[in-house]
C-alpha cells in the first residue's frame, strides 16, 4: 500500500528521484467544448473570462517549456495533458513505455495510477449510498467480521472514507512476490484486521493503509463482487476509461499499452521494476519496494489509466454518469480542515487556489509518478503521468495549478496536507 500525502505527493519522497527524457509530441487547437465539471455546472455554459485559455498553459507556454526542460535534463519520462472544457489544450509526451520493446510513451499508455487510483474507492461506495445499499454512519462491524472490537464498534464507512479513523496499520512485507489476484486478496485482508485504534475516532489518520482496504472490502460484502470487478464496471466502464483497468502482472510484461516503471537503484542506475522483482527501491520513504512485486492492486488502491481516460472520469464526476450530482457534491465536499485553504474530502484533497476550487489526488511509487487535478470552476482538467524515477511531481503539479490559476503556492498551490 503506497503512501501520499494531501494534494500531491509526500515531497520527502519525490523531489530526489530522477527520470528519462525523449521527444515531445504536442496536440492543439481541439475545438473547446461546453462541458461542466463538478461545481462547474451552470458556469460551464455561458462564456466567461475563464473561457480565455491562460498563455501559460498553451503550447510553447511556461508550463509547456517547463516540462520539456525536466525531460530535456532527463528527470522526466511519462505524459502531461491539459484540458479545458472537454478540448485538449496540451498533450506532451516523453520518455520510453518500454525501453526493451522499443515503445515510447503516448496518449494511448496506460500508467500505473498508485495512490491516485483511491478515489475510484470512494466513488463506488458512494454510489452504494445513491442506491441505499449501505450508510455512511454505518459501522465496519455492520458487514465485516475479525476486527478489533473498538474498530468493528466505532469506526464508520465516513471516518475511513474522510481519512479520520484514528487507525493504524502494520507494516506490509514489501518483499513479498504475489503470485495470483487471490494471494493478493487474502494478504490484504488479513492485513487490515491487524489495524489498531491508536487515536479516537474522528482523528486525521496518516495514510492508513486499512482506510483503503476496509471499504474496498464492505463494497465486496454488498455486491458480491471483487472491488476491482466491481469498479472495472461500474465506474471505469460508464466513463468510457477503455484504457483503463486493475491489470495484472502477466498483463504489465505482455500488454503493449502500459507503461513500464523504472525505478532508480542505489548506483544511480534504473531498472525496469516488472522485469527485475528482486531490486529494491533505496530511497527511505519506498525503502524496500518494487511495485513488480504485486500480482495486481491491492483492494481499493492504484489501478492503471491513460491521461484521456482520466479526463473522462473527471468530466463524469460532474454530468451525473457515475454519480447524481448530490452524491458528486457529497464526495468532494470539504470534510477536514488540513491548512489555511486545503481540506480533506471523501479520497480527494481539495483546496482552493487563485480564487477558485482545486480538486486533485497524487500517487507514488518506485518509478511510478501520478496526478490529476480538476478545476471545477473554469472547466479545466490537469494530468501528469510518470514512469521513472525522477520527476518532481510535486512542483509539476504547482507549475500546472499556475499555469491555470495564476496562483503561486502562497495562494494555495500543492504542499503540506495530511
Amino acid at each position: 500500500m503506497d503512501s501520499d500525502s494531501s494534494f500531491g505527493v509526500d515531497r520527502r519522497r519525490l523531489l530526489t528521484w530522477g527520470g528519462v527524457a525523449a521527444a515531445g509530441v504536442v496536440t492543439a487547437g481541439v475545438p473547446l467544448v461546453s462541458a461542466g465539471i463538478g461545481h462547474a455546472g451552470s458556469a460551464a455554459t455561458r462564456p466567461s473570462r475563464h473561457d480565455r485559455i491562460p498563455p501559460a498553459a498553451l503550447p510553447g507556454g511556461a508550463y509547456d517549456r517547463y516540462v520539456a526542460q525536466l525531460a530535456a535534463e532527463g528527470r522526466f519520462s511519462g505524459l502531461v495533458l491539459l484540458s479545458h472544457r472537454g478540448g485538449t489544450v496540451l498533450s506532451r509526451s516523453y520518455g520510453m513505455a518500454d525501453k526493451e520493446k522499443g515503445i515510447r510513451n503516448h496518449e494511448g499508455v496506460a500508467f500505473s495510477l498508485s495512490s491516485a487510483g483511491k478515489p475510484f474507492n470512494a466513488v463506488a461506495i458512494l454510489q452504494l449510498a445513491q442506491q441505499g445499499k449501505l450508510k455512511l454512519t454505518d459501522t465496519v462491524g455492520r458487514y465485516l467480521t475479525g476486527f478489533a472490537k473498538d474498530i468493528a464498534e466505532r469506526v464508520t464507512i465516513h471516518h475511513m472514507l474522510a481519512g479520520v479513523s484514528g487507525m493504524n496499520t502494520p507494516e506490509e512485507d514489501v518483499q513479498r512476490v504475489f503470485g495470483s489476484r487471490e494471494q493478493v486478496h487474502e494478504y490484504y485482508e488479513q492485513w487490515a484486521r491487524q489495524s489498531k485504534l491508536v487515536a479516537p475516532v474522528g482523528t486525521p489518520t496518516d495514510h492508513s493503509g486499512a482506510e483503503i482496504v476496509i471499504p474496498a472490502l464492505i463494497l465486496e460484502a454488498v455486491t458480491g463482487k471483487t472491488y476491482w470487478d466491481y469498479v472495472e464496471e461500474n465506474i471505469f466502464r460508464r466513463c468510457g476509461m477503455t484504457g483503463s483497468g486493475f491489470y495484472t502482472r502477466p498483463q504489465w510484461l505482455t500488454d503493449r499499452h502500459i507503461a513500464h516503471p523504472y525505478m532508480m537503484l542505489a548506483d544511480g542506475s534504473r531498472v525496469d521494476a516488472v522485469r527485475n522483482l528482486d531490486k529494491s527501491s533505496p530511497y527511505p520513504y519506498v525503502l524496500g519496494r518494487n511495485p513488480g512485486r504485486s500480482f495486481i492492486a491491492s483492494p481499493g488502491n492504484g489501478g492503471f489509466g491513460t491521461a484521456l481516460d482520466l479526463v473522462r472520469f473527471a468530466h463524469a464526476l460532474g454530468d451525473g454518469t457515475v454519480l447524481d450530482r448530490p452524491w458528486a457534491d457529497v464526495l468532494t465536499g470539504a470534510k477536514v480542515p488540513h491548512g489555511p485553504t486545503s481540506f480533506g474530502a471523501y479520497g480527494i484533497p481539495i483546496r482552493i487556489a487563485g480564487g477558485q476550487w482545486v480538486f486533485a489526488r497524487a500517487g507514488a511509487d518506485p518509478g511510478v509518478g501520478a496526478n490529476w487535478s480538476i478545476y471545477p470552476n473554469t472547466g479545466w482538467v490537469g494530468v501528469i503521468l510518470s514512469n521513472s524515477d525522477g520527476a518532481p511531481l510535486q512542483e509539476m503539479t504547482q507549475r500546472e495549478m499556475q499555469a491555470i490559476t495564476g496562483a503561486s503556492s502562497a495562494d494555495g498551490g500543492p504542499g503540506g496536507g495530511g
